[in-house]
């Protein structure tokens, strides 16, 4: 194991904010892990266990203990002992999770080709379930190898065990702090079909007479994170972000019709998603631009992206408490107005 002191966090996330770590490993093993976790339950230290950095905002007085920056690699396929024809997949956690949909498609397998060009490793997906374009990882998740900082035990938690709901697992609720995730175990079709369900993928192959494959699925998603600055592009000024800051809010069915009151009060119709109203969802999207804050807005610097309304983006120089004061006036602002308080999506660390 090797240790460093005072490392900066800012490179290591994807919005290029946040201050240093006290100490930091990166554990290219279980082992590692492991001795890792000991040094820091040794000396007392609070522990961060660190994944992409997709997916984070990190305080600018960075972290006083420990950052554990996972790195187990490897894609190891195999049959699945049933008869659904489905294909295993089991991933280290610090796998890029994009190269692992790749792999996955170049297999002709189904089941995350939605989740083309998402950044970050394959450990955080089980945390947050993430999800997007009609998939979520919970449903092709088999198994999540897991150890169990109560008593350092390597476990492999079944998919039900998990928790998952949207946007969320036991790792990110009920037993936050409790699992630092080691490899993932997928199951996909084999030679499946492509899901085309959300309306950006289906206007994508609008007038085509032959239903894409998972490839063009793949590249069609990248396209479409691309221009809504998703993807990212070395150069790009939307590109130093966090992803979606905002979740999709879930609404009762009360809540819903008093959103459809207050928009109709402005002469407004609430735009109607089949993707978001499986899970009863409305677009935070939508709100956030109908609260004045439309694309690129902010000359500081932190702003919103130019190429989507829920990316806060750090133009250069932003500071973690400017990305929070303007995340905090359009919480205030989409909840004077629409009567609705926008949750974070990204985790909070050291704050």
């Amino acid at each position: 194991m090797l240790l460093l002191e005072n490392i900066p966090m800012a490179p290591l996330t994807t919005i290029k904010i946040g201050g240093p770590a006290k100490y930091f490993v990166e554990a290219r093993s279980i082992g590692e892990v492991q001795e890792a976790v000991e040094f820091a339950r040794s000396r007392n230290l609070p522990l961060f266990v660190l994944g992409g950095g997709s997916n984070l905002l990190v305080a600018d007085s960075g972290w006083p203990g420990l950052v554990l920056r996972i790195a187990l690699q490897g894609i190891d396929r195999q049959a699945a002992h049933d008869d659904e024809g489905k294909i295993l997949f089991e991933v280290g956690a610090g796998e890029s999770w994009d190269k692992f949909v790749s792999r996955a498609v170049m297999s002709r397998c189904a089941g995350v080709e939605c989740l083309s060009g998402i950044p970050g490793s394959v450990g955080g997906t089980p945390v947050q379930n993430v999800g997007a374009y009609g998939q979520e990882v919970s449903e092709t998740i088999s198994s999540v190898q897991v150890l169990d900082l109560k008593d350092g035990v390597v476990r492999e938690l079944c998919s039900q065990a998990c928790g998952f709901a949207y946007r969320t697992s036991i790792f990110n609720t009920s037993d936050r702090g409790r699992f630092i995730v080691l490899r993932v175990t997928y199951a996909l079709t084999r030679e499946g079909q492509p899901r085309i369900t959300y309306a950006d993928l289906k206007r994508q192959f609008e007038g085509r007479e032959t239903p894409p494959n998972l490839a063009e699925t793949r590249e069609a998603v990248r396209h479409i994170r691309a221009l809504k600055g998703m993807l990212i592009v070395a150069g790009d000024p939307d590109g130093q972000s966090a992803g979606s800051f905002f979740k999709n809010p879930v609404l009762s069915e009360e809540q819903h019709e008093e959103l459809r009151n207050r928009a109709a009060s402005r002469g407004l119709t609430i735009p109607s998603y089949p993707a978001l109203e499986t899970h009863k969802k409305v677009s935070a999207a939508w709100l956030v631009e109908h609260s004045g804050f439309s694309k690129g807005f902010g000359s500081g610097r932190a702003g919103i992206s130019s190429k989507h309304a829920l990316a806060l983006v750090n133009r250069g120089a932003a500071r973690a408490a400017d990305i929070l004061a303007l995340k905090e006036q359009i919480q205030q602002r989409v909840h004077e107005i629409w009567g609705i308080r926008l949750e974070p999506e990204p985790v909070m660390v050291g704050f």
